[in-house]
């Protein structure tokens, strides 16, 4: 089975070996940088060159799909192409050059699909469970004791997006910075109301490359020593990374551990919705999930697949 997620920076194909009552095992990772959430226009239109790289890679995926024999293909894009102005006529070029049929999801699915995904890696132990993800364009919570959350919410704080919108210096000026705290705050204000009424949860999870980014700065475990390595982001680590982050240029933070030079310029923004996001949302500490949205897409097929059979 191959899952193609077509997010605001990236497009990330995994190929996975996957059957129902299993846990998906990675075959293939391939990713591809194309940053569409800044690549807009003043009407608010994906430019045309991106969307012609972005048919470019769906057909290189589509290469590495019939190559390695997938039985099915589940492509699905994120806020970017959601909330372009010409997104339905990027899906029709698409389906058009490449035969992909590219699905939108909303972002309420996005919360749904990522909590299940939690939920199965950490299973039912967790009694009440508060997922987070940051994203490129948007900022998902959701909570509950099920496999489908009692409250999912999507929300505009992605970290590309507040870098694209309140960033205009390299370090940010001090201005800045209190301005995108200030949006933060009051959007959460706005939003996480619903998220508390369901309870104090039992388990509180954060999930997405940013949340794992600002983990791996503040000292876990890097990647290669394993998915089921446990990994924690408290506030304490984030008291004493934001102001540094703030202080830093793009060019010495991707010296940080862990850091990509595209991720680089975000990592501020994110750094300070996750610190705004665990005040709002009364926790002190995030365990960091190895599965998301794509693990979530995955697992729902599979669930479909055995009530079909």
């Amino acid at each position: 089975m191959a899952v193609l997620d077509v997010g605001s920076n990236t497009v990330h194909l995994l190929i996975v070996d996957a059957h129902s009552g299993a846990a998906p095992i990675p075959f293939l990772s391939q990713k591809y940088e194309l940053k569409l959430a800044e690549r807009i226009n003043s009407e608010g239109n994906i430019r045309k060159a991106a969307v012609k790289e972005l048919i470019e890679v769906m057909h290189e995926c589509q290469a590495y799909v019939t190559q390695h024999d997938c039985v099915e293909i589940l492509a699905f894009a994120t806020s970017a192409v959601r909330e372009a102005g010409n997104s339905d006529e990027i899906l029709d070029a698409v389906r058009t050059e490449t035969g992909i049929d590219l699905q939108v999801l909303d972002g309420e699915h996005e919360a749904i699909l990522t909590f299940l995904a939690v939920r199965r890696w950490y299973g039912w132990s967790s009694g009440r469970l508060l997922v987070a993800d940051i994203g490129g364009g948007s900022f998902e919570v959701a909570i509950g004791t099920d496999e489908n959350p009692e409250s999912a919410t999507s929300m505009p704080l992605g970290a590309g997006r507040l870098t694209r919108d309140f960033f205009a210096s390299d370090p940010p000026s001090e201005v800045e910075v209190k301005a995108l705290r200030k949006h933060v705050r009051e959007v959460l204000a706005m939003q996480i109301e619903d998220i508390l009424r369901h309870g104090k949860p039992d388990h509180v999870v954060a999930t997405s490359k940013t949340f794992r980014r600002l983990a791996r700065i503040s000292g876990a475990a890097p990647s290669a020593e394993g998915s089921r390595v446990q990994r924690v982001l408290t506030t304490n680590d984030l008291s004493k990374l934001v102001p540094r982050l703030a202080d830093m240029p793009t060019s010495e933070r991707i010296k940080l551990p862990g850091v990509s030079a595209s991720r680089a310029e975000q990592l501020l923004a994110g750094a300070i919705v996750a610190q705004e996001a665990m005040e709002s949302l009364q926790v002190t500490e995030f365990e960091i999930c190895p599965w998301a949205l794509r693990e979530g897409i995955i697992l729902r097929r599979l669930d479909w697949f055995a009530d079909d059979v």
